[in-house]
């Protein structure tokens, strides 16, 4: 059994990445059903946390649906980020993460996320800092290094758990490579593999099938997974890839009819959370990727998209659902 701190997350736990406007609840509410044992909020700004900004304060919605979860943080600056760890921890989520990975510019650039990679006795400092201020248990996710010519991440890795953190995962890139090229997870496995590390290692980075859950699992021996991108718009990857592991076989993909259902249950949680209009709106950005490959789709995603009522979006998936059925069952199979 997996532990991270006294908190079990089961015998292999496959974990929801937190990805900026994805991971909202509505999104891990649909995760969580799927199989998801442990998910993450989308990075919020330790700045906008203790000034109150509202999108900010906002992404600390949780609900008792989705535990256990993290709420992670990210920030330059030492005093800002305890004290939005200390914020977090009021919101009671079993964890509190630290964001060393985040690649984008406007980030990085500033020393936060995958920046602070550059800096690791600042690193350690914050993550000590944030470890004495709050009582639940304290993880970490990071990336590989800045570029290649400084990875460190055994040096990361022992430095981190030094001052406390519970658990690390690890996306298997630079944040020179964004999301580019191929994740390399050989890294990951030394740190998992080298003596002085006894807390969960969690890899990231391309998996997008049960076969290479499986493969990886093997191949690198890391206590758990990650998955981020391979989730948008197929939930269903958390129960596969746990069938897979148990059984060596596959799950059937989901039918148009289950595809339809998901995506109104995520409309619903949606609508929920930011009440009709905005709910309506921010579903929008994930019709796409719940019915990819149904041919000739391309009006019924812009009247998706384009409708702000809710009755209409309800029709124009029901009417997906049987004009669709006969040609999406000819595509999967």
């Amino acid at each position: 059994m997996v532990k991270i701190g006294n908190l079990e997350v089961g015998e292999f736990p496959l974990l929801l990445a937190p990805m900026e406007d994805v991971s909202d609840p509505p999104f891990r509410a649909v995760c969580k059903v799927n199989g998801a044992d442990l998910m993450y909020t989308e990075f919020i700004s330790a700045e906008g946390l203790i000034r109150d900004a509202a999108k900010s304060l906002q992404k600390l919605d949780i609900y008792d649906y989705e535990r256990p979860i993290g709420i992670q943080i990210f920030g330059d600056k030492i005093e800002s980020m305890r004290e939005a760890a200390a914020i977090a921890e009021e919101a009671n989520p079993e964890l509190v993460d630290i964001n060393y990975g985040c690649p984008v510019k406007k980030v990085a650039c500033k020393g936060a996320g995958a920046g602070i990679l550059l800096d690791l006795p600042k690193m350690q400092t914050m993550t000590a800092e944030i470890v004495k201020r709050v009582n639940k248990p304290v993880t970490v996710k990071t990336r590989l290094g800045w570029d290649h010519s400084t990875i460190k991440i055994i040096e990361v890795a022992k430095r981190l758990q030094d001052v406390g953190i519970q658990a690390l995962t690890i996306h298997g890139r630079t944040r020179q490579q964004m999301y580019k090229g191929e994740a390399d997870w050989s890294y990951i496995a030394e740190v998992k593999n080298h003596p002085d590390i006894h807390i969960p290692i969690f890899g990231n980075g391309d998996i997008d099938s049960p076969e290479k859950a499986l493969e990886y699992k093997n191949r690198y021996g890391v206590d758990g997974i990650m998955i981020g991108r391979a989730a948008i718009g197929y939930p269903w990857i958390f129960n596969e890839i746990k069938h897979f592991l148990k059984t060596g076989e596959h799950l059937p993909g989901p039918s148009l009819a289950e595809r339809v259902a998901v995506a109104k249950e995520h409309l619903r949680f949606s609508i929920e959370w930011k009440e009709e209009k905005q709910g309506i709106f921010e579903m929008r950005r994930h019709y796409t990727n719940y019915f990819r490959g149904i041919p000739n789709f391309k009006p019924y995603r812009t009247r998706l998209v384009e409708s702000d009522n809710y009755e209409e979006v309800l029709a124009t998936l029901n009417e997906v659902a049987e004009v669709f059925a006969n040609a999406y069952s000819v595509v999967e199979n």
